[in-house]
C-alpha cells in the first residue's frame, strides 16, 4: 500500500498528519497527480514495428494515439525508452499525449535536471515524431528561431531555423531553458503559438493548415507560392521545458507567453521508483544503506530545506554515485555524497551543520569502518573493437579493485611519472577518486588559484592516455563561442566552424573547461544537454549523438557512417570527458555563488585542498632542490599560518601565497641565494599597494615569522654600484648580467628617453632576475611613475624587439588576438601583436592591463601557464613543437616569447579591474613607486638644468608629501614623477613664468573641489610654493629711523695719572677627571616644516614645532655653521631634555636627560642648563652646563655617549644647597663665544676664578683674580671684557693665546676707564656704568665700520648692546692700548634693568635679571638684533591707530646700522605655555630665545616650542624677495596688447609686452 500511498498522497490532502510525518521524514514532497487514477496506467503500442507504417496506435491507459510515418527518421529521438518505465513517468506521458491530441502546446516546469527533457523525448520517440530541439541561452536572438542570412556564391538568402522548420515540417520544437533568455526575445513565437502564424524575414508568411485548406478550396497552390504563403503543418507542436522563476534564478515567463501554454510540473521521480532504479543499479550495496541515502537526498530537496537556503540536491546523479559505490562497497558514503553535494564548499557555517544533523538522521557519517580510496596502483589499456578503455587497479583498505574506465586515444602512461609532477599523498587520494567519478560521469576540480588544478588534471589526462583540449571560459563568453562561430571561406561564403570543444567531443578528447566561475550561467546552459545525454544540436543543424544512439539509428536507417554525415549527424566518441576546473564559490556573494543546483547536476565535485605543510614541502624540495632550508622553513610556517587564520584580511593575503607563488619565490631563492625573503613576499603580496589595515596585518605576521627586512635594504646605494654596462655582447645592471639578444627586426627595439636614477635601477635589476628565470613580469604602479618608461630601457638595453598592444573597456578575446578587416570582399584576420610577438619571439607588452574586464584578459593565463591558446580564426597556439606532427592551423610558441604587461595599481581612483586579483600569481610581480626624493631630484636636474635648485627641492619635497596623503587616503590622486617633470619642462623652457603658476597646471583639475584645494594649498604653501600670492603681497616690518648717534667719550686701558694699572693673576694648569661614558638614548622625530612666505613675503622664512610638553621650559638655543650645515641646538628643562637637528633635515633627535639631572622632590631646585656646540674635530659634539650644580656634561651625538667632565678646582665642586638654607643659590655661568674652537670659560657668579677648559687637550687653566666677577665676556680668544659685582667696573684681562709654557702662565688684568668727553671747563661728569648684553667677538669690516660711524676709517672695534643703547661701536678696543672712541644711539628711555619675581627662596623676593639677555650681533650684515617684551616697544609707531597691536611672544628689535634704521617684527605668540609661569620668568623676559643663523639671520624658539627661522639683512631680504617675486611669476604685472601691423601689403600681429 506504500507505493500507492507516496504516489497517490493521503486522504484529505497535504493536510493529514501522517502525510505530514512521512513527508517531513522522508523530505517527499507528496502530490497529488492530477489526471491519475488508481489504475496503473500503462504503454501499449499496438502493430507496432522497425518500420511503423500508419495506422499503428499507441495506447497510453485510456489515451491512444495514431502513428504517422516520420518523413526525416533521422530525426526522431533513438534510444530515450526504456522497458520499465517508471509509473510516474507513464503519468506524465499520458498527459503530454492528451494535451497532443488537443493540439495544446505544453510546458515542463520542474527542478534542475535531464528528468524533463528525458520525458519528452521518451514521448516523442513513443510518439515516432521528428524533433527540433534548441538550448536556449541569454544569446539566443530571433535569428535562432526564425531565419538566419547566409551567402553562397556571393547572394544572400535565408535559411529557416528550428521553429520555421517544425512549423513547416510538421515537428515538435523543443525549447530548452526559457528562464535564460533575454526578455523579449521570445515574443516572436506568441503568434506562431497561438494561430499557427508567423511573418518570415524573406517575406513568406506562415499560415495555419486549416485557413490555408480554405484558401486551397478557392486558389490553387500556385496562386498560394507566389503569394508567399506557406502552410503550417497540423503536426506541428511546441514542448517548452523550464524552471520556475523565482525559486531558480533566471528571467520569469512573459505572460502573453505563459498564458500560451499548458503547464506540466516534472518533480523528481517518488521515492518508491528512485529507490527501485538504485536498487537495479547498485545490487551489492547493502539495501538499507541505498535507502538512508536517498532519504538524505529527498530531505534536503524538500520545501524545508529550501527555506533554510539549501540548493537541491542533484537526485538525477544518485544512480551514478551508486555504481561507484557498486564496485566500491566499502567506500565512505559519506564521501561520495560529497562529490554529488560538496556542501563543505558551497555552504556557509549554518548551511554545513544543517547537512551534518540531516547527515547524522541518516546516519551516513564517515565511521570507522568506511574507506576512502588511497591511491591508483596500475593502469591497463584494453581496446576491444575500436573501444577505447582502460582497466584501473585502485588501492582501498588493503584491496586492490579493478574498474574499466574510458580510455583516451594516446599511449598510456603509468600514474604520477610526469617529471613536472610530484606525488603526494593528497594527490594520489584526489587521483583515485577522479578515476572512480570517471567511471561514471564529468568532473569539476573545485581548489583556490595555483593550488595545482591544472597539474593533476593533466596528469590524470597523462595516465589515461587522453589528448587534453584547454579551453579557458570567460564571463563575456557566448554559446556560440562554446560550440560554432561565423566565419568566411574564401570566395565570400558564410561557414560555421566548430569549437574545439565540438571537435574535442568527436575526437574523443578530454576537455578541460578552465575558469566554469567566472561563466554566465545563461550560457553554460547549452551544454548541459551535451554533459547528461552526450548529445548536441548545432547552429549549423548538425547533430551529435550519443554512439548508442548513433548505432541504434544506424542499423534502423540502414545507413552508411557517410550517409549520416551527408545528413549532418556524427557520434560523440565514446572516451569524449570534461574536466572543470573551479576557484571555490563565495558564500553569501550573489555574484561569486556560482555553484547552484543546475551547476550540482551536471558534474562530480572534487575538493583541491590546498596542500598541508609536510606536502608543500616536499613539492618545493623536489621542484627546486637548492632552495636554501632555513628560508624554505620560514615562507612555509608563514604562508600556513596565514591560510589556518580566521581572519578575512589574512585570508586574502594567504590567496597571493599560493603554491604556484610560492614555487616562484623559491626558483628566485635557489638562483639568488642571497636575497632576502622579506622582499620576496611582500613582492608577491604587492604590499606596497595594499590597503594600510592588510599591510600592517602582513607585516605583523612577516614579524611573527622572523621574517626581517635585511638592513642594509634600507641604505640608499650609491649610484657608483648601480650601473647599467653594455660590455661585449653582455649586459650587466647592478650585480646581473644577461647576454644581449641579436635582434633581427631593429627598429622594434624601443628607443627612449631615460635619466638613469637608482630607484628605477633597483627595479630593473630585479626585473632581469626573474627573466633570466623565465618568468613573464608585471608591473604595477600609480600612474606617471614611469613603468613605461623602465620597460622600454629594460628592453632597449637587452635589444629585445617589442610588441605593444593596449587594452581598453572595449577590448575583447577577439580583438586581443585577432585584427578582422575586409580584403577584396573578404573579411581576413589579421595577426594581433600578441599573436606576432609568439610567432617571432617577441616581447609583448600589455600596457593599461586592469582597464580591460578581467573576463578577457583572464584569457592570458592559459597562455602563460599552459603555453596554450585558441585563436579566434581557429589555430591554436601550442608551446610544443612535439604537438604539431602535421596538424594544420597550429602556431608553435616561439621560445624567447615573453610577456611584460602594465597595470595601475587597484582601487580607487583607477576605476581599472583588480588585474592582480585575478591573474597576478601567473606573474612575476613588481611595484613600480615614484623615485625616492634623491632619486627624483637627480632626474629632475636632467631634465631641468637651469631650473634653480631650491625650487627643485621644494618641487620634489611638496610632491613627496601629496603622495604620502595619498598614501594614507587623505586626498585621491597620486600626483606623480610624470607631473613634477612636465612642471620642471615648462619652467626650463619659460623661466620667467613664476612656479607658482606653473604648479596651476598639474592643480587646476582640482580647483573645484574645495576640499581637496585647501589640502592642496596648504601643503604647496607648507613647502613655500607661493600659490595664490600676488607678487604686491608683500608686509615687511615697518621701517623707524635711528636716532642720531652720539660720541659717548673713550675707554682707556689702564692709563691714569698713576701710569699703567696693571696687576698680575697667577694661572694653574690641571687635568680634567672624566667620568663615563655612559650610552644614552637619542630618539629621532620626523620634522613638519612649514616654509615661510607661501601667500605673503614677510621676514619669516620657516618654521617647525618641537615634540615639547606642555610642562617643558625651553631654556637655551645655540646653533653651529660647520661644511654649510647649519645644526640647531635647544635645551628644554623640566625636566632637561637636549633637541639638535639640521636645519635643512627632515628629521631632528631628541635625548631625555632625565636620569642625569631628576627633577627637584619638593620642586624648588630649578635646574637651568646652557648649550655650547664644539666645533671640528670634535663635530656632533655638545657641553652641557648646569648654572646651579654645575654639572658640565659632554655629549657625543653621533655615538650616542655621554661623559662628565669634572673640573678641580674647588669653587666648581658642587655644592648641594639645600632649599631650607638661608643663603641664596650659587650661579656658575659659561662663555662660550669660542665653543667652535672647543674652549670654555667657567665662572661663578660673585666669584674670583676664571677656568678655561680645553675640551681638546683635556685639561683646565684655572686663573685667579684679585676681583669678584659680575660677567664675562671674551671679546677675543686672548683679551676678555670683565666686569666687577657690585661696582661694575669694567677690566680687560689679557692672556697668551696657548697657556702652554711654563713661564707664561701669568695673565695681565687692566683696569678699563670710560671717560666722558670734556665738557670744556675741565669738569668731568660722573658716569654710570651699564653692563653691556652683548658684546661682539669679533670686528665689523671697514665698509661697515665706516657706514656705521658715517666716516671712513679703518680699525680694530667691537658692536656691543645695552640697555640704555640701541648699538655701540667701540673703535680700537681691545687691540689698541690707544683710548677707544665710544659712539652710541641712544634709546629715548632705558630697558629696564630688573624686575620683582616672586621665585620663594626661603621666603625671601628675589630681584633678579632674567638668565638669558636674547640679544645677537650679526657683523656681516651691521646688525644688533634682539627680542623685547611688547612693554618696550613703541607700538603707536608700529600699528595705526585704530589696529589692536596681535597677541605676540616678543617683538624681534633690529637696529641696522648699515641703513640707520629701526625694525620690530612681531613673533607670533606660542600655541602653549608652560603654568611654571615664575621659573619662566626667570628664563627670558619675552617667551622666545633668539641664537644667530648663518650669516644674515636669526632663529628664534618660543617657549611653546616653535622654532622660526628669521631673514633680517637687507642683501639678503632683497634676495630672497627677487626669488619669491620670480617663483610667483611677472603675469599679474604685464598685460598684453596686441597691436596690428600693417607691411609690404601683409597683415601682420605682433605681441608686445607692456607694463602696467
Amino acid at each position: 500500500m506504500q507505493s500507492r500511498l507516496l504516489l497517490l498522497g493521503a486522504p484529505g490532502g497535504h493536510g493529514g498528519p501522517a502525510a505530514r510525518r512521512v513527508r517531513l521524514l522522508l523530505g517527499q514532497v507528496v502530490r497529488r497527480q492530477p489526471g491519475g487514477d488508481a489504475r496503473r496506467s500503462e504503454v501499449k503500442l499496438l502493430h507496432a514495428g522497425a518500420g511503423a507504417d500508419t495506422g499503428d496506435t499507441v495506447n497510453i491507459g485510456d489515451v491512444s494515439y495514431k502513428l504517422k510515418m516520420p518523413k526525416s527518421p533521422e530525426l526522431v529521438p533513438q534510444n530515450y525508452f526504456s522497458d520499465s518505465l517508471a509509473q510516474s513517468v507513464i503519468q506524465h506521458l499520458r498527459w503530454i499525449m492528451q494535451k497532443d491530441l488537443l493540439g495544446q502546446d505544453v510546458f515542463l516546469i520542474g527542478p534542475p535536471g535531464p528528468l524533463r527533457r528525458s520525458i519528452a523525448m521518451q514521448y516523442l520517440e513513443l510518439t515516432k515524431r521528428e524533433v527540433e530541439y534548441i538550448a536556449l541561452s541569454r544569446d539566443t536572438t530571433e535569428t535562432d528561431l526564425k531565419q538566419r542570412r547566409e551567402i553562397r556564391a556571393g547572394t544572400a538568402f535565408y535559411i529557416d531555423q528550428c521553429a520555421v522548420r517544425a512549423a513547416t515540417e510538421g515537428r515538435t520544437l523543443v525549447l530548452e531553458g526559457l528562464e535564460k533568455v533575454e526578455r523579449n526575445v521570445l515574443p516572436v513565437l506568441n503568434n506562431l503559438l497561438e494561430n499557427r502564424e508567423m511573418q518570415l524575414e524573406d517575406g513568406r508568411f506562415l499560415m495555419s493548415a486549416e485557413r490555408y485548406d480554405k484558401l486551397l478550396q478557392n486558389h490553387t497552390k500556385t496562386e498560394l507560392d507566389a503569394w508567399k504563403i506557406v502552410r503550417v503543418s497540423e503536426d506541428f507542436r511546441v514542448i517548452a521545458l523550464g524552471l520556475p522563476v523565482p525559486r531558480y534564478s533566471g528571467n520569469p515567463l512573459d505572460p502573453p507567453l505563459r498564458s500560451r501554454f499548458q503547464a506540466r510540473d516534472i518533480y523528481y521521480l517518488p521515492f518508491q521508483d528512485q529507490l527501485k532504479l538504485l536498487y537495479s543499479v547498485g545490487a551489492n550495496v547493502s539495501a538499507e544503506k541505498i535507502s538512508q541515502l536517498l532519504s538524505f537526498a529527498t530531505t534536503l530537496c524538500s520545501q524545508e530545506s529550501s527555506a533554510l537556503g539549501l540548493p537541491d540536491f542533484p537526485l538525477d546523479s544518485l544512480p551514478a554515485a551508486v555504481q561507484i559505490l557498486d564496485s566500491f562497497p566499502m567506500m565512505s558514503i559519506e564521501r561520495a555524497i560529497r562529490w554529488l553535494y560538496p556542501y563543505t564548499v558551497l555552504l556557509g557555517h549554518e548551511g554545513k551543520m544543517a547537512v551534518e544533523v540531516v547527515l547524522k538522521r541518516f546516519e551516513l557519517q564517515d565511521s570507522r569502518s568506511s574507506l576512502l580510496p588511497e591511491e591508483v596502483v596500475r593502469v591497463e589499456k584494453m581496446t576491444e573493437n575500436h573501444v577505447f578503455q582502460a582497466s584501473v587497479t585502485i588501492r582501498i583498505a588493503e584491496k586492490e579493485v579493478t574498474i574499466k574506465v574510458p580510455a583516451g586515444t594516446r599511449p598510456l602512461s603509468q600514474p604520477c611519472t610526469s617529471d613536472r609532477f610530484i606525488q603526494t599523498l593528497s594527490h594520489k587520494q584526489l587521483l583515485a577518486e577522479m578515476m572512480q567519478s570517471h567511471m561514471v560521469k564529468d568532473i569539476c576540480l573545485i581548489g583556490g588559484k595555483g593550488c595545482g588544478k591544472t597539474v593533476i588534471a593533466k596528469n590524470f589526462a597523462d595516465t589515461l592516455g587522453y589528448n587534453i583540449e584547454p579551453i579557458m571560459l570567460y564571463q563575456d563568453m557566448t554559446a556560440r563561442e562554446l560550440l560554432q562561430q561565423r566565419y568566411t571561406l574564401p570566395n565570400g561564403d558564410t561557414a560555421w566552424r566548430s569549437s574545439p570543444l565540438v571537435n574535442a567531443a568527436l575526437e574523443g578528447k578530454l576537455v578541460l573547461l578552465d575558469g566554469i566561475h567566472r561563466v554566465n550561467a545563461g550560457t553554460f546552459a547549452v551544454l548541459q544537454r551535451l554533459i547528461h545525454d552526450r548529445e548536441l544540436s548545432l547552429y549549423d543543424g548538425s547533430r551529435l549523438l550519443r554512439e548508442d544512439r548513433y548505432m541504434r539509428l544506424k542499423e534502423e536507417l540502414q545507413m552508411s557512417d557517410e550517409q549520416l554525415q551527408k545528413r549532418s549527424i556524427f557520434p560523440v566518441h565514446p572516451s569524449f570527458r570534461i574536466i572543470a576546473l573551479a576557484e571555490p564559490p563565495v558564500t553569501g556573494s550573489t555574484a561569486q555563488q556560482w555553484l547552484g543546483p543546475e551547476f550540482l547536476t551536471m558534474f562530480f565535485f572534487h575538493y583541491m585542498k590546498p596542500l598541508v605543510k609536510s606536502e608543500e614541502i616536499q613539492v618545493i624540495k623536489e621542484m627546486v632542490p637548492n632552495m636554501p632550508q632555513e628560508a624554505l622553513d620560514k615562507l612555509l610556517s608563514f604562508t600556513h599560518k596565514l591560510r589556518e587564520t580566521q581572519d578575512p584580511t589574512a585570508q586574502s593575503l594567504a590567496a597571493s601565497l599560493s603554491t604556484r607563488q610560492l614555487l616562484r619565490i623559491s626558483r628566485r631563492l635557489s638562483q639568488y641565494p642571497n636575497e632576502n625573503l622579506h622582499s620576496a613576499v611582500t613582492k608577491a603580496c604587492l604590499s606596497r599597494f595594499l590597503p594600510s589595515l592588510a599591510r600592517s596585518a602582513l607585516e605583523k605576521n612577516l614579524a611573527d615569522a622572523t621574517i626581517e627586512i635585511s638592513t642594509d635594504n634600507n641604505l640608499e646605494p650609491e649610484l657608483e654600484d648601480y650601473k647599467c654596462e653594455v660590455t661585449s655582447g653582455s649586459l650587466r645592471i647592478g650585480a646581473v648580467s644577461a647576454p644581449i639578444y641579436n635582434a633581427h627586426e631593429k627598429m622594434k627595439v624601443p628607443d627612449v628617453l631615460f635619466y638613469d636614477n637608482i630607484q628605477h635601477m633597483i627595479v630593473m635589476e630585479d626585473m632581469l632576475k626573474d627573466f633570466l628565470l623565465g618568468e613573464h613580469l608585471l608591473l604595477v604602479g600609480n600612474q606617471g611613475v614611469g613603468k613605461n618608461k623602465i620597460v622600454d630601457r629594460f628592453l632597449h638595453l637587452l635589444n629585445r624587439p617589442r610588441e605593444y598592444i593596449q587594452l581598453h573597456r572595449d577590448t575583447t578575446v577577439q580583438t586581443l588576438t585577432l585584427q578582422p578587416s575586409v580584403k577584396d570582399g573578404l573579411i581576413v584576420y589579421e595577426d594581433s601583436p600578441l599573436v606576432k610577438a609568439v610567432k617571432l619571439g617577441h616581447v609583448l607588452v600589455v600596457d593599461e592591463a586592469d582597464k580591460a574586464p578581467t573576463n578577457v584578459t583572464c584569457i592570458l593565463k592559459t597562455l602563460v601557464e599552459n603555453g596554450e591558446m585558441i585563436l579566434a580564426d581557429g589555430r591554436r597556439i601550442v608551446a610544443n613543437s612535439a604537438l604539431v606532427n602535421g596538424r594544420e592551423n597550429v602556431v608553435v610558441i616561439h621560445p624567447d616569447f615573453r610577456m611584460i604587461v602594465l597595470a595601475n595599481r587597484p582601487g580607487f581612483p583607477f576605476l581599472g579591474n583588480d588585474f592582480f586579483g585575478t591573474l597576478g600569481d601567473i606573474f612575476s610581480c613588481h611595484a613600480v613607486d615614484n623615485p625616492k626624493p634623491h632619486s627624483e631630484l637627480k632626474m629632475l636636474r636632467q631634465y631641468g638644468p637651469n631650473v634653480p635648485e631650491p625650487i627643485l627641492q621644494k618641487l620634489v619635497a611638496a610632491f613627496g608629501e601629496l603622495r604620502s596623503l595619498a598614501d594614507q587616503g587623505i586626498i585621491n590622486y597620486p600626483y606623480s614623477t610624470r607631473e613634477v617633470v612636465n612642471i620642471v619642462k615648462h619652467l626650463q623652457k619659460f623661466p620667467a613664468e613664476g612656479l607658482s603658476s606653473v604648479v596651476r597646471n598639474v592643480f587646476d583639475f582640482d580647483s573645484y573641489n574645495n576640499d581637496m584645494r585647501e589640502i592642496l594649498i596648504n601643503t604647496l604653501h607648507k613647502y613655500g610654493i607661493p600659490i595664490g600670492a600676488k607678487p604686491t603681497s608683500v608686509q615687511l616690518a615697518k621701517e623707524l629711523p635711528l636716532p642720531q648717534q652720539t660720541f659717548m667719550g673713550y675707554w682707556t686701558i689702564g692709563q691714569s695719572r698713576n701710569g699703567m694699572q696693571k696687576l698680575l693673576c697667577p694661572a694653574e694648569t690641571h687635568r680634567i677627571d672624566v667620568k663615563g661614558p655612559a650610552l644614552i638614548n637619542i630618539q629621532e622625530y620626523p620634522i613638519e616644516r612649514h616654509e615661510g612666505r607661501s601667500q605673503t613675503f614677510t621676514e619669516e622664512c620657516a618654521s617647525w614645532k618641537l615634540p615639547l610638553d606642555e610642562i617643558n621650559l625651553i631654556c637655551d638655543i645655540a646653533t653651529s655653521h660647520e661644511n654649510e650645515e647649519n645644526t640647531l641646538y635647544v635645551v628644554a628643562c623640566n625636566p632637561v631634555s637636549l633637541y639638535f637637528m639640521n636645519m635643512t633635515g627632515k628629521s631632528g633627535y631628541f635625548v631625555d636627560l632625565f636620569d642625569i639631572f631628576p627633577r627637584a622632590a619638593s620642586g624648588v631646585w630649578h635646574p637651568f642648563v646652557t648649550v655650547a656646540p664644539l666645533g671640528n674635530p670634535l663635530k656632533g659634539q655638545v657641553i652641557l652646563h648646569e648654572q646651579q650644580s654645575s654639572v658640565i656634561l659632554l655629549l657625543d651625538t653621533t655615538s650616542q655617549a655621554l661623559h662628565r667632565l669634572i673640573l678641580p678646582s674647588e669653587e666648581f665642586t658642587l655644592k648641594k644647597t639645600s632649599w631650607w638654607n638661608k643663603e641664596e643659590a650659587e650661579t656658575y655661568k659659561m662663555c662660550k663665544e669660542f665653543a667652535h674652537k672647543n674652549w670654555l670659560v667657567f665662572y661663578k657668579e660673585k666669584g674670583n676664578t676664571l677656568a678655561v677648559l680645553d675640551v681638546l687637550e683635556g685639561r683646565t687653566h684655572t686663573i685667579s683674580l684679585p676681583i669678584n666677577l659680575q660677567t664675562v665676556f671674551l671679546v677675543a680668544e686672548d683679551k676678555w671684557l670683565l666686569v666687577e659685582s657690585k661696582t661694575h667696573q669694567k677690566y680687560l684681562l689679557t692672556k697668551p693665546a696657548h697657556i702652554k709654557s711654563e713661564d707664561s702662565r701669568v695673565c695681565q688684568l687692566y683696569v678699563l676707564k670710560e671717560e666722558l668727553p670734556s665738557t670744556g671747563f675741565g669738569v668731568t661728569q660722573e658716569t654710570d656704568f651699564s653692563i653691556p648684553h652683548k658684546i661682539s667677538s669679533h670686528q665689523l669690516s671697514s665698509e661697515n665700520l665706516s657706514s656705521a660711524v658715517g666716516q671712513k676709517i679703518a680699525s680694530p672695534n667691537r658692536i656691543l648692546a645695552d640697555e640704555n643703547s640701541y648699538a655701540t661701536v667701540v673703535v680700537g678696543f681691545p687691540d689698541l692700548m690707544s683710548p677707544s672712541e665710544v659712539y652710541s644711539w641712544k634709546r629715548p628711555t632705558s630697558l629696564h634693568k630688573s624686575r620683582v619675581t616672586d621665585t620663594f627662596y626661603g621666603g625671601k623676593k628675589k630681584i633678579g635679571t632674567p638668565k638669558q639677555s636674547n640679544c645677537v650681533t650679526l657683523l656681516d650684515t651691521n646688525q644688533i638684533v634682539r627680542i623685547l617684551p611688547p612693554g618696550e616697544v613703541p607700538l603707536k609707531d608700529i600699528y595705526p591707530k585704530d589696529v589692536i597691536p596681535p597677541q605676540t611672544a616678543g617683538y624681534i628689535e633690529v637696529t641696522d646700522l648699515q641703513s640707520k634704521r629701526l625694525r620690530y617684527i612681531p613673533i607670533p605668540g606660542s600655541d602653549s605655555l608652560s603654568p611654571y609661569t615664575t621659573w619662566l620668568s626667570t628664563i627670558s623676559d619675552t617667551d622666545a630665545l633668539l641664537a644667530e643663523w648663518g650669516k644674515g639671520g636669526v632663529v628664534t624658539v618660543d617657549m611653546g616650542g616653535r622654532i622660526r627661522l628669521w631673514e633680517t639683512g637687507l642683501e639678503h631680504l632683497q634676495r630672497s624677495l627677487m626669488e619669491w617675486r620670480n617663483m610667483i611669476g611677472q603675469e599679474g604685472d604685464r598685460l598684453m596688447q596686441s597691436l596690428l601691423v600693417l607691411t609690404q601689403g601683409h597683415l601682420k600681429r605682433k605681441w608686445v609686452l607692456s607694463a602696467n
